[in-house]
């Protein structure tokens, strides 16, 4: 059995050289709009919340940023908590919350199916974070189509 003889990696150390980038820190230009969309449903998995960090970043980089939360989407969007909503039962718990209320603070915008938060998943228009806009299920494509049309970024967020 060979021996390891490298010490233990210790707490503060890099591992790696964080802070070499290697491409041109891209901004928007004038009048550029970015679009998120989202059909996962939240603790899922990791992409519900790196994508909501990537929506932030395109807001601060200057995209007139949207999120889009449809089908299992919408649970990104609801007030959670327990024992009482808006109390954080695990660390975490509240990631989706804070980052979407953070979201919107810093002018993104966030609409949520009206069709999937009812028919789907029993919830009503109260249950969303305050900020988000509750949209007819017909305007999911349409908000879609916009943005295509006006040659946004549009980043789909897709769990299977």
């Amino acid at each position: 059995m060979p021996a390891v003889t490298k010490a233990p990696n210790q707490i503060g150390e890099h591992l790696v050289d964080y802070e070499e980038k290697v491409f041109e820190d891209v901004k928007a230009e004038k009048g550029e709009k970015a679009l998120v969309t989202f059909h996962t449903v939240a603790f899922e998995g990791s992409i519900g919340f790196v994508n909501l960090l990537q929506a932030t970043r395109l807001q601060r980089k200057g995209f007139e940023t949207s999120i889009l939360l449809y089908g299992p989407g919408v649970t990104l969007g609801v007030k959670r908590g327990f024992p009482t909503l808006g109390d954080e039962a695990f660390p975490g718990h509240q990631n989706f919350n804070k980052q979407i209320a953070k979201f919107i603070e810093e002018g993104g915008k966030v609409y949520a199916c009206r069709f999937a938060l009812q028919a789907l998943y029993g919830h009503g228009e109260g249950s969303l974070i305050e900020g988000i806009r509750p949209i007819n299920p017909l305007d999911v494509l349409d908000i879609i189509l916009l943005h295509r049309k006006s040659n946004a970024f549009i980043l789909d967020t897709w769990t299977l």
